[in-house]
């Protein structure tokens, strides 16, 4: 799905990544990872709460069925790769397409290999709360939008209408596209994801309306309903020029990596990492346990693994 080189969501809770996308952060890997003979796993931690649900139930697998010592990796999105290629981590379990990596570890110096589809399909866009679009039904094309540009002020977008979006360094084309669009707004970065669900959870409980970047799978649309904003079509290779773009971001399959030399000489835990794919519901169902029930990623981990052992079983090698 995505085509830029930067982070996609910020941090919330319990795994947090400080630090823009930009860091080189690769120095923070695991010591354990490919140390010679030990039975290690060292998993990439993306910041945001799915990536972090996939690594939980990994690491609990790894751990109670096969036997392996699990070190995890904070690490944002474009430094992960160049430490999987480093073998400083082994695998990334979630990535939203990163082009430009791709062609250079996967497919030029072949020190990354890809471990197959995630299950889940990942999805970028604008959205406003469901409550808002109700009333309103026309705000959900794009065209509409500086009609409802006073409604959506902030005393951080002056006398535009405000775009929330997380950190700077989340993948993001919002700035081109209010631009190239012709539209009345400023964007407005909260921060992290959690600085943005703290914000969205406020204007939901004031019923105030407001406009966000955000993103599908996101546990949070259990609890503010929000309905999509229609932005230009989106057609293959309509952003490839990220100062020109003027269309919605596309849907994409979330892809596994792993480092070549464990992708081959990895035995079972390899094995089973490429094995696993869920589905956006088990992914949401983990990561609703961690981020708004406070549960800890190994125990929400574990009590899904508990209610769904007809789907790990087939992810573990014969």
């Amino acid at each position: 799905m995505r085509r830029r080189t930067t982070a996609l969501a910020g941090s919330l809770l319990l795994l947090t990544v400080t630090g823009c996308g930009a860091a080189d952060m690769t120095k923070q890997a695991s010591p354990y990872a490919n140390a010679g003979g030990a039975k290690t796993v060292t998993l990439s931690v993306q910041s945001w709460v799915g990536a972090q649900a996939d690594v939980a139930v990994a690491e609990y697998l790894l751990k109670h069925e096969l036997g392996y010592r699990v070190d995890r990796v904070q690490i944002d999105e474009v430094p992960a790769w160049d430490a999987l290629s480093q073998g400083r981590v082994d695998a990334i379990l979630e990535d939203w397409g990163h082009p430009e990596q791709e062609q250079r570890y996967v497919k030029d110096k072949k020190t990354i290999t890809p471990g197959g589809d995630l299950g889940v399909t990942g999805h970028i866009g604008w959205f406003v709360p469901t409550y808002f679009a109700k009333k309103h039904p026309d705000v959900t094309d794009w065209k509409n939008l500086n009609k409802y540009a006073s409604q959506f002020r902030t005393a951080e977008s002056g006398g535009q209408g405000q775009l929330m979006d997380g950190s700077p360094s989340y993948v993001t084309n919002d700035k081109a596209l209010v631009q190239n669009l012709g539209l009345d707004y400023k964007v407005v970065f909260a921060g992290s994801e959690a600085a943005q669900i703290t914000q969205i959870e406020q204007f939901a409980k004031e019923n105030k309306p407001f406009l966000t970047y955000w993103y599908k799978p996101q546990w949070l649309f259990e609890k503010v309903p929000m309905t999509e904003v229609k932005l230009p079509e989106y057609k293959e290779g309509c952003d490839a020029d990220l100062e020109k773009i003027k269309c919605a971001y596309p849907h994409t399959p979330l892809q596994k990596y792993l480092n070549t030399d464990f992708a081959e000489n990895g035995g079972k835990a390899a094995a089973f990492l490429k094995n696993f794919k869920w589905s956006e519901a088990d992914q949401n169902e983990v990561a609703l346990d961690i981020a708004d029930k406070k549960m800890s990623p190994q125990d929400a981990a574990k009590k899904w693994i508990e209610g769904h052992e007809s789907t790990w079983r087939a992810w573990l090698p014969k």
